[in-house]
C-alpha cells in the first residue's frame, strides 16, 4: 500500500545587476529583471499550477494531498510583483490538504558555515510561514536537499518531526527510499527519502523525445508506483514547483499529465496520497541510516559538487560568510540584508564548471556567459559590501583576477 507524496520546491532568488569594481552604489540586485522573470515564471507556472492543484483537491474531497516549502526570497519577490500567486498559496492553504515545509529563508547553505546564520534563517522562514499561512511546519527541507547525519542530529534538536533527503542508492545499500529511516543518535526525527528516479522522470525526464520511456502518461506512471506495493509504504516525489510549466513547458502535456495522475492512482484502492507529517504519522521506521556525509539532490553525484565543485565557489562562500562577524558588527540591517541575498544557493550553482551530464542543467539557469564571469561578478559585489562594514576586505587567489 503506498502513499504518495508530493512535495514542491517554490524558489526564485534575487539574481545581480551586472556590478564592476567601478560601481559604488548598494543596488545589487536587478530589479528590473527579477520582476520580469518573477512575473513570467508565475504566468507559465505558478498561476496555473496553483489553479490546477486546487481544483484537484476539490476534486478528490481532498484525497489529493501534496506539500510546498516557499523560501523566504521568494515570497517576498511574489508580494512585489505577483501577489495573486501568494492568494494562490493561501487558497491551497484553507483546503487543509497542503502541508508547508520548513527551510532556510535565503535558500542559503549556511548550514554547512554558520550554525548561528542557519538558526536564524530557519526561525526568519517560520515567521513568515506563520504571518502568511497561520502555520508552524513541523518538517524540515534543507536547501537543494543538503543533508548529513550532522543536520538530521541538529534539526532534530530544533523541534522538528521530519526531514528530507535524496534516497542516495550507496547509502542505502540494497534498502528501498520507499520506506521512513531514523538517522543516527537522534530522538524523534524521521527521514523522508526521495525516490530520485519516479521524481526526475517527471522533473527532467518529461518532455524528453529520446527517452525511452517517452511519451510518459499517468496511466503509465500509476503502474509504476502500483509496483511498490509490499515493497515500500511511501513513494516521496520531491521535485521543483517550475517543472510545471517552466521546466517542462505546457506544450510538453505536464499540466494534463497532473490532471489525470490522481485519478489513477487512487482507481487502485490501497493507494492513497498523504503530505510528509501524515506520512510520518501513519507508518513506522524502517530502521537507521547513516549519511557520514554530506549529500543533496543535485546532479548525477548527488554531492556538494554543484556549488563548491571549484576553487571559485570555495572561494566565494568562504569569503561571504567571513565577512559574518563584521557584517553583524555594524548593526545595519539594510547590510545584513543585502549579505543574506547573497547567500542564496544560485550564485555559487552559477559557477559551476561542471559538463558533460549535468552541463545541460546548469546551463539552463546560469544567466551569465561564464562561470568565470559570474564568479567576477559576485565578488565585486562582495567586495562592496564588506567595504561597508569598514573592517573587511575581500581576498581572491591571486589567479582570479578583478574585472
Amino acid at each position: 500500500m503506498p502513499s504518495v507524496c508530493v512535495y514542491f520546491q517554490v524558489h526564485q532568488p534575487y539574481r545581480l545587476r551586472r556590478y564592476t569594481v567601478f560601481d559604488t552604489g548598494c543596488d545589487y540586485f536587478d530589479d528590473r529583471r527579477n520582476g520580469q522573470l518573477c512575473r513570467e515564471v508565475a504566468q507559465r507556472c505558478y498561476v496555473p499550477a496553483n489553479r490546477l492543484l486546487l481544483d484537484l483537491i476539490q476534486r478528490y474531497d481532498g484525497r489529493f494531498r501534496i506539500a510546498f516549502s516557499l523560501t523566504g526570497v521568494t515570497l517576498e519577490q511574489l508580494d512585489r510583483y505577483a501577489p495573486r500567486v501568494i492568494e494562490g498559496f493561501q487558497k491551497l492553504r484553507e483546503t487543509g490538504c497542503v502541508e508547508f515545509l520548513a527551510e532556510t529563508y535565503h535558500h542559503s547553505l549556511s548550514f554547512l558555515y554558520s550554525r548561528h546564520e542557519f538558526e536564524e534563517q530557519v526561525r526568519l522562514h517560520d515567521r513568515k510561514m506563520r504571518s502568511l499561512f497561520g502555520v508552524r511546519p513541523v518538517v524540515f527541507r534543507n536547501t537543494e536537499l543538503v543533508y548529513n547525519n550532522d543536520l538530521a542530529y541538529y534539526v532534530d534538536g530544533m523541534g522538528f518531526r521530519g526531514i528530507l533527503a535524496e534516497g542516495v542508492d550507496e547509502l542505502l545499500q540494497g534498502r528501498s527510499p520507499n520506506e521512513l529511516y531514523r538517522p543516527p543518535h537522534t530522538a524523534q526525527i524521521v527521514m523522508l527519502l526521495k525516490n530520485y528516479r519516479l521524481s526526475d522522470d517527471i522533473a527532467f525526464r518529461f518532455s524528453n523525445r529520446q527517452w525511452s520511456e517517452w511519451p510518459l502518461t499517468a496511466d503509465k506512471f500509476a503502474r509504476w508506483i502500483n509496483a511498490v506495493n509490499g515493497a515500500g509504504r511511501t513513494v516521496n516525489l520531491f521535485m521543483d514547483y517550475e517543472s510545471l510549466g517552466e521546466h517542462q513547458w505546457a506544450d510538453s502535456g505536464i499540466f494534463t499529465f497532473f490532471r489525470e495522475l490522481p485519478a489513477r492512482v487512487l482507481a487502485h484502492p490501497d493507494n492513497d496520497f498523504k503530505t510528509p507529517s501524515e506520512v510520518i504519522g501513519a507508518y513506522p521506521v524502517a530502521g537507521e541510516l547513516d549519511v557520514p556525509h554530506m549529500i543533496s539532490w543535485a546532479d548525477t553525484e548527488r554531492d556538494l559538487s554543484a556549488w563548491l565543485g571549484n576553487a571559485m565557489q570555495s572561494n566565494a562562500l568562504h569569503e561571504l560568510y567571513r565577512l559574518e562577524p563584521s557584517i553583524r558588527a555594524a548593526g545595519d540591517e539594510a547590510l545584513l540584508d543585502d549579505w543574506r541575498r547573497l547567500q542564496s544557493s544560485d550564485h555559487f550553482y552559477y559557477m559551476s564548471t561542471k559538463h558533460m551530464a549535468d552541463g545541460a542543467v546548469h546551463d539552463y539557469f546560469n544567466p551569465y556567459e561564464s562561470p568565470y564571469d559570474s564568479y567576477i561578478n559576485y565578488m565585486n559585489v562582495l567586495d562592496h559590501l564588506g567595504s561597508r562594514t569598514g573592517k573587511s576586505e575581500v581576498q581572491r587567489p591571486r589567479h582570479l583576477s578583478r574585472l
